[in-house]
């Protein structure tokens, strides 16, 4: 099985729903990064599910106003399906600098 497929199927974001319209407005409010929101989204879930970690850091390489940003997602089971998780995204976070 090839690594980038690990997870296919089992991390899941509902495209249609108004916390992703959420994610993509914020993303794109911070982010200067020239691929689009729903080309990173697979590798973003990946990468929240390898690290157990349930946000995501944009970092102030790729942040239009060079600072560190959190994007912080409630993570949900299916009582009926426990192999997948769907990401529902809560909210941005911007640390205070100096912490």
């Amino acid at each position: 099985m090839e690594r980038r497929n690990l997870y296919a199927g089992y991390l899941q974001i509902d495209y249609f729903s108004e916390s992703y319209s959420h994610f993509d407005e914020d993303f794109q409010r911070y982010s200067n990064m020239s691929v689009p929101l729903t080309f990173l989204t697979d590798d973003i879930l990946r990468t929240m599910a390898l690290c157990h970690t349930n946000y995501l850091r944009l970092n102030q390489e790729n942040a239009k106003d060079g600072r560190n940003h959190y994007f912080v997602f409630r993570v949900k089971q299916i009582k009926e399906m426990k192999n997948i998780r769907i990401f529902e995204y809560s909210h941005h976070l911007l640390p205070l600098e100096g912490k």
